[in-house]
């Protein structure tokens, strides 16, 4: 009876080898998962060194070295089971959770899909003990032996999910692996400034990390523009503390990835409370700009559960809605003590004003046209008017094939022709071309070119028209022989963050071949000795750094490849924005060359750059 019970049965336990890799799939999901779990035990173990060497962006080898507590020859083997762990002894200390890790999954799950091997000594010991786990994949597994090593504790992983080939081709390149470890130490080095961290990727040092300040450790880690840019603040209630630096707005980028949370030295994430604190830059920034902040709460462990997510990212508080209510009184606060909340003085209406309304704007870009209206549009040779078109983005070519719209702008006369004589018309010079009106363009709130057509109205906008032409000079810039290159009298030398610097490297042979002249130097740094010829010299750095964030968001956003996303990147910072007053010259040039693009009614992302009003719309308007 009880054999038939058990071949009835569906329900059965899992081995442990099994069981193990679930938990990995929870737990350990890329390289950096396992670099945040050797960090959180080395920090529980009181370290004040911790290096962490890393090859083929934790493919290869993650090894973290500490000069903590360390453990005894009777630790080794348990730090590797299952739900075994140092930092808890019962219930209450759950909902009281004061270390970084507490689960006891971690070292279990690591060791199931890599090969591990650990050393450590304690300090009250003669020597130390080396230990490699079963199922580890290392010879001589299971075995506890003495060995001579530094006090503290020093894990190698290898091979990571060697026996999951699957989860191996999920990940990404070296270099988005590599950003996804550094944002993990990053974590790590802002929340624990008395502890020195070293990162060294590839026999290449990344992050030499002393114990120091706050804002000195912000400063080393993102550069040192913002050295003189942190907006300090600090609260103190019997609830809640909080503590943290903000960055100026000028410094705001592209791209997330600079915005950190922490609850009692525990990084976290939460959408709406981060949603509040950008929103209180939203006088300073424009769209889609995101500032630097580094915000620590610190609480009763009682009043927040940190164990509501496998990763331990989230957390929940008891009374979430005081600690979101105090963090952005106290960070508006600080903001609004160094910054006057920008208005808009009736007298200076830009609508109403003869100045651009982006005066004092840099754009990046100017328009280089001359200053005769007519413009030779020779095949193959690109308009002369400075925006300097690739030698296979011409006028004629563009213009072939249909373009009703197109010939409605640049033949108007033909309304009175046939259309033998309409197809003519390509070949007529510029100014047979011009309408009969003496101002053909004009600018509506200095975001709109119009023009009138033979049967309507065209509206260009100006930004994304702009954005199309640099985007496809971008593109073909990469496949001709000798891309365009201005080069600078001086070289600039650019201080980077070491993801920015890893991303630059990646992108770096796309980066040349779009006519930027870039060399890699140590530290972090690069030089730029040229640019593509439509960038205004001395705006060479911050185009630079503006494309590379716009590319990682874009990588979040869209499917495409890296040329591509790179082309968006660079238009998108090139292209002239809206609010800028452009000359009669400059909005023919933007018109002329708008239609000489292969693809002029939509921009890179696919929003329309001209909308057209027929003289049937706009008469029923009056109907």
């Amino acid at each position: 009876m009880s054999d038939t019970k058990i071949r009835n049965s569906v329900i059965h336990q899992l081995p442990p080898e099994i069981s193990n890799k679930i938990a990995a799939g929870e737990v350990i999901q890329r390289p950096a998962s396992v670099v945040k779990e050797l960090l959180d035990n080395a920090i529980d173990a009181g370290a004040d060194q911790i290096k962490i060497i890393i090859e083929n962006a934790g493919r290869t080898l993650i090894q973290v070295i500490d000069n903590g507590c360390g453990m005894s020859s009777e630790d080794l083997p348990l730090c590797f089971e299952r739900h075994a762990t140092s930092k808890i002894n019962s219930i209450d200390d759950l909902f009281r959770v004061r270390t970084m890790g507490f689960r006891g999954e971690a070292m279990a799950s690591i060791a199931s899909v890599a090969q591990v091997l650990v050393r450590s000594k304690r300090a009250e010991d003669d020597n130390g003990w080396e230990f490699a786990p079963n199922g580890s994949g290392l010879q001589n597994e299971s075995e506890v032996k003495p060995t001579a090593t530094d006090n503290g504790t020093n894990i190698s992983v290898r091979n990571l999910f060697y026996n999951v080939p699957a989860r191996r081709q999920f990940l990404k390149t070296d270099v988005t692996e590599l950003r996804h470890i550094l944002r993990t130490v990053q974590y790590a080095a802002l929340a624990y400034t008395d502890i020195g961290f070293q990162v060294i990727a590839d026999a290449e040092t990344i992050y030499n990390l002393p114990p120091q300040s706050l804002s000195d450790r912000i400063t080393q880690i993102f550069g040192s523009p913002y050295k003189a840019s942190l907006i300090e603040f600090e609260e103190e209630t019997s609830y809640l503390k909080i503590r943290g630096f903000a960055s100026d707005p000028k410094l705001a980028k592209k791209s997330r990835g600079e915005q950190f949370l922490f609850v009692n030295g525990r990084p976290f994430q939460h959408r709406y409370l981060t949603h509040v604190l950008l929103s209180l830059y939203d006088a300073w920034t424009r769209n889609n700009e995101y500032p630097f902040y580094a915000l620590f709460l610190e609480i009763d462990p009682a009043k927040v559960d940190v164990n509501v997510h496998p990763s331990k990212m989230e957390v929940k508080f008891e009374d979430e809605r005081s600690v979101i209510q105090l963090a952005r009184s106290v960070v508006n606060r600080a903001l609004n003590n160094h910054f006057k909340v920008p208005g808009i003085p009736q007298d200076n209406d830009p609508y109403l004003s003869d100045e651009p309304a982006s005066k004092g704007f840099d754009s990046g870009f100017s328009f280089k046209v001359p200053a005769s209206r007519s413009f030779q549009r020779g095949a193959g040779s690109g308009s002369q008017g400075g925006f300097h078109l690739p030698s296979r983005i011409n006028s004629s070519g563009a213009k072939k094939g249909g373009d009703e719209l197109g010939r409605m702008l640049y033949s108007p006369e033909s309304a009175q022709h046939d259309s033998d004589e309409e197809e003519s018309t390509h070949g007529l010079d510029e100014d047979a071309k011009i309408t009969k009106t003496e101002n053909p363009f004009w600018q509506l709130h200095d975001c709109y070119v119009v023009t009138q057509t033979r049967t309507g109205l065209c509206m260009i906008d100006q930004h994304l028209a702009h954005k199309r032409i640099i985007f496809e000079k971008a593109i073909n810039a990469t496949e001709e022989a000798l891309p365009s290159t201005q080069q600078l009298l001086f070289a600039q030398t650019l201080e980077m963050s070491a993801s920015d610097y890893t991303l630059l490297k990646e992108l770096h042979p796309i980066i040349q071949r779009m006519g930027f002249s870039v060399q890699l130097l140590s530290g972090n740094t690069a030089m730029i000795n040229g640019v593509p010829a439509d960038i205004e010299i001395g705006n060479e750095q911050e185009v630079l750094i503006s494309m590379l964030h716009q590319y990682q968001d874009l990588g979040q956003k869209i499917n495409l490849e890296a040329r591509e996303k790179l082309a968006i990147a660079f238009a998108g910072k090139a292209a002239i924005p809206r609010g800028k007053k452009l000359s009669d010259n400059e909005m023919e040039a933007l018109v002329d060359q708008l239609f000489a693009c292969e693809q002029p009614y939509l921009d890179p992302l696919k929003k329309p750059t001209i909308v057209y009003l027929s003289m049937d719309e706009i008469e029923a308007r009056f109907r």
